[in-house]
């Protein structure tokens, strides 16, 4: 599997892919991004400003993310403790293609979220997800994410809303 910038091309199964994961999340009885998040204008922002990747096997796209080097605002209260004071980096909007569920590309992602923060000097890594997203947090704890506590999300068409904060020490 390779990872790669985002690019224009890419934004329809970026788009499918988010239809999809959002789909998943609907059936499972969440409200996680059922508010218009992620958007299209969000990923063709994100596409703008390199900061979303894909990952590509056999030519074809299976998973989305982005990936975020400026400090997240909503991870600056956290209703239990950061394992690390910083500096780290983010993922947000991890998505992976529904045929390729079950198969480690989320795992995959992670790897390399991990790997380009750990290059780039970062000391961990973070992520968020709801806490009635079971399927994320086992992928989460799999890879070695450790839940740190409850966040308020601070901004966008889901400002306020409950998630739970997972770290990974580089």
């Amino acid at each position: 599997m390779e990872f790669r910038i985002a690019r224009k091309e890419d934004l329809e199964r970026m788009c499918e892919i988010t239809a999809q994961a959002k789909a998943g999340l609907k059936k499972m009885g969440l409200d996680q991004w059922q508010n218009g998040y992620p958007s299209r204008e969000i990923w063709e922002s994100d596409i703008l400003n390199q900061c979303t990747y894909v990952a590509v096997e056999d030519g074809m796209i299976l998973g989305v993310f982005a990936f975020e080097t400026i400090p997240d605002v909503s991870y600056f209260e956290i209703d239990g403790a950061w394992k690390t004071k910083g500096p780290s980096a983010a993922m947000h909007r991890v998505c992976v293609a529904d045929e390729a569920k079950g198969k480690g590309v989320a795992g995959k992602m992670f790897a390399h979220g991990f790997h380009m923060a750990k290059t780039l000097g970062f000391v961990s890594l973070r992520i968020d997800t709801h806490p009635g997203n079971l399927p994320m947090q086992r992928a989460l704890g799999k890879a070695g994410f450790e839940q740190c506590g409850y966040i308020h999300l601070a901004k966008g068409s889901e400002k306020g809303a409950l998630r739970i904060g997972f770290e990974k020490i580089l």
